[in-house]
């Protein structure tokens, strides 16, 4: 470090680069006054927006410690500022003991120094009663790692869902051996990711009726190679992205009998200027082939085209999705896609750094896709988050998917630099409003979800069984939240639960269309998406007041079409492809 000079970010300024620069402190401290000026602009321009939203009929409670959720992550953070520890971690919904109720798991890390404590996942059974039991010594998945992220399917389809959890120092692949008990096996399914994985995902990509597996790697890091960087030139701070070279992303090819096929440069997926955080699964170009899209951390994003022969094409630079509108590559995280409009046409959401606000890729269904959020409330309302979970969701049951977003700062000391963004920050909701309009409702849905946190994944599903879906949400180095929805069943609803025979068990890659009378909506059985985390793979369809489904259709990856005729509503459906 040159005396009299300090380094620092330019996203953590400005939000348009992450590339580290040095500044004389003259020219330095002009800099930070136009950014402060920069942000004091946005910041009216926001509050120029309208009133706070008056409060909803949904309400979002905080039930974590009745609940007996007492989860915090472990960051492993002494001081040293090292990249990862601003990282972690996931959270995954699933039914792992297969009583039809959805349970709970946090990822970890640990310590880079041991100091005594074990550090490890927490697997939380569902009581069924509100409550929750921590049953994960002695599972299997009581093993120490630098965990990041978490993915979940049955990759056998022996009927029980498995466990991927991506970690720093070395991925694991948990087969659920029922009772309660995981086995790792990840060595000898031949699986060997040891390249700072975060997000992940099952995908059925050559649809041979077993789940293949994609993981998104980061960055070259270790601790001998990390390096020093500062935001005022005398205190360590957290680097960012571009001072570590690039990784390639992996794709392992499920052969069968608990092997896999490292197939990523045959697949051409195996990019090494990648900086991946996250990944979602979708058909944007409905050929009936499952496509997979990578936010990267300011490198271009990757929209891989299924090429139907084992082996993907890059398509992101001239679908749009690559860069932002100015042509640069952003800090993205979490992502999920959609069809968010009843179009047909499934679309793209991507959190992103500070002051890049959020992306909100519309399919035109022409190859093409538009960024819909710098000219609406949503990219006006995201401007100063900084987001990691993001997905789509529906929580009032209107029949329209809403999205919600996990926020909160890599660096502690941000406010120093930028007085008008904090480290802790609060979740955003937006309530889909039809016609492509969303409103940022978040101030009127309880107290308990407008507090500020370090979120990091976020995701949801129905935990208590009334039909309305709730979320859960964990934090850098902190404790972990449950928020039961409080009101969303007001309205009906239907939930389908697709177990495959000739498809993969979960029905991963099966696109759901339900037809009432407010007209038909499609979602599609994916794994992964959000950040580093994974939602329950039952659908819920929001029906608002139509009291019957005139039709439900499955088309599986099979090719094999299925319909069933008039239902009820308010009830889950299992669908057996047959």
């Amino acid at each position: 470090m040159t005396k009299g000079r300090f380094h620092i970010s330019m996203k953590a300024l400005v939000g348009n680069s992450r590339t580290p620069i040095r500044l004389p402190w003259a020219a330095s401290a002009l800099f930070v006054a136009g950014a402060a000026a920069a942000v004091a602009f946005s910041v009216a321009r926001i509050a120029a927006m309208g009133p706070t939203p008056p409060p909803s009929s949904v309400q979002f409670k905080d039930i974590t410690a009745q609940a007996g959720i007492h989860f915090k992550h472990n960051a492993g953070k002494e001081g040293r500022k090292y990249l990862p520890e601003t990282m972690g971690a996931g959270v995954a919904l699933f039914d792992y003991n297969n009583d039809g109720k959805l349970d709970i798991l946090f990822v970890n890390s640990k310590d880079w120094t041991p100091h005594g404590r074990k550090s490890i996942a927490a697997l939380y059974r569902n009581n069924g009663d509100g409550t929750f039991t921590d049953v994960t010594a002695g599972s299997g998945l009581d093993i120490e790692m630098y965990g990041i992220g978490v993915t979940v399917a049955d990759y056998d389809n022996d009927g029980r869902e498995d466990v991927y959890i991506t970690a720093l120092d070395g991925d694991h692949l948990f087969h659920n051996e029922g009772n309660g008990k995981f086995k790792d096996v990840t060595a000898q399914a031949g699986i060997h990711n040891a390249s700072f994985g975060t997000s992940a995902a099952w995908v059925d990509y050559d649809r041979d009726g077993k789940p293949d597996l994609f993981v998104a790697n980061y960055v070259q890091w270790t601790v001998k190679g990390d390096l020093w960087c500062s935001l005022d030139g005398s205190t360590k701070s957290y680097c960012t992205p571009e001072s570590y070279k690039g990784t390639e992303s992996k794709l392992y090819r499920n052969l069968g009998n608990g092997k896999f096929e490292d197939v990523s440069k045959k697949a051409g997926i195996a990019d090494p200027t990648s900086k991946s955080l996250g990944v979602t699964i979708l058909d944007y170009n409905n050929d009936g082939w499952p496509d997979i899209f990578v936010a990267n951390d300011t490198q271009p994003n990757k929209l891989y085209r299924n090429n139907k022969n084992g082996t993907f094409t890059d398509e992101a630079l001239s679908a749009g999705v690559a860069f932002a509108e100015d042509g640069v590559a952003r800090g993205s995280m979490g992502v999920d896609s959609a069809d968010y409009d009843r179009s047909g046409r499934t679309h793209l959401l991507v959190g992103n750094f500070t002051n890049q606000m959020l992306a909100l890729y519309h399919n035109e269904g022409n190859g093409i896709f538009v960024d819909e959020a710098p000219r609406s409330e949503l990219g006006r309302s995201s401007l100063l988050s900084l987001t990691f979970g993001a997905f789509f969701w529906d929580y009032d049951l209107d029949g329209l998917l809403d999205i919600f977003c996990a926020n909160g700062h890599i660096e502690e000391e941000i406010g120093r630099v930028q007085p008008k963004i904090q480290y802790k920050e609060p979740p955003l909701v937006f309530h889909n409003a039809g016609g492509g309009k969303f409103v940022n409702v978040s101030a009127g849905l309880g107290p308990d979800l407008a507090r500020p946190i370090v979120a990091r994944g976020a995701a949801f599903g129905d935990l208590d069984g009334d039909g309305d879906l709730d979320v859960v949400v964990s934090t850098n180095n902190g404790p972990a939240y449950v928020f039961r929805n409080d009101g969303g069943n007001k309205n009906h609803w239907v939930a389908i639960k697709t177990v495959g025979t000739k498809s993969s068990r979960d029905g991963l890659g099966a696109f759901v269309t339900v037809k009432s009378a407010s007209g038909k909506q499609t979602q599609m059985v994916r794994a992964g998406s959000s950040y580093c985390s994974q939602s329950a793979l039952q659908l819920t369809f929001g029906l608002g007041k139509d009291t019957a489904v005139d039709e439900i259709e499955v088309r599986w990856p099979s090719g094999i079409v299925q319909k069933l005729g008039r239902q009820t509503v308010d009830r889950v459906i299992a669908i057996e492809e047959r």
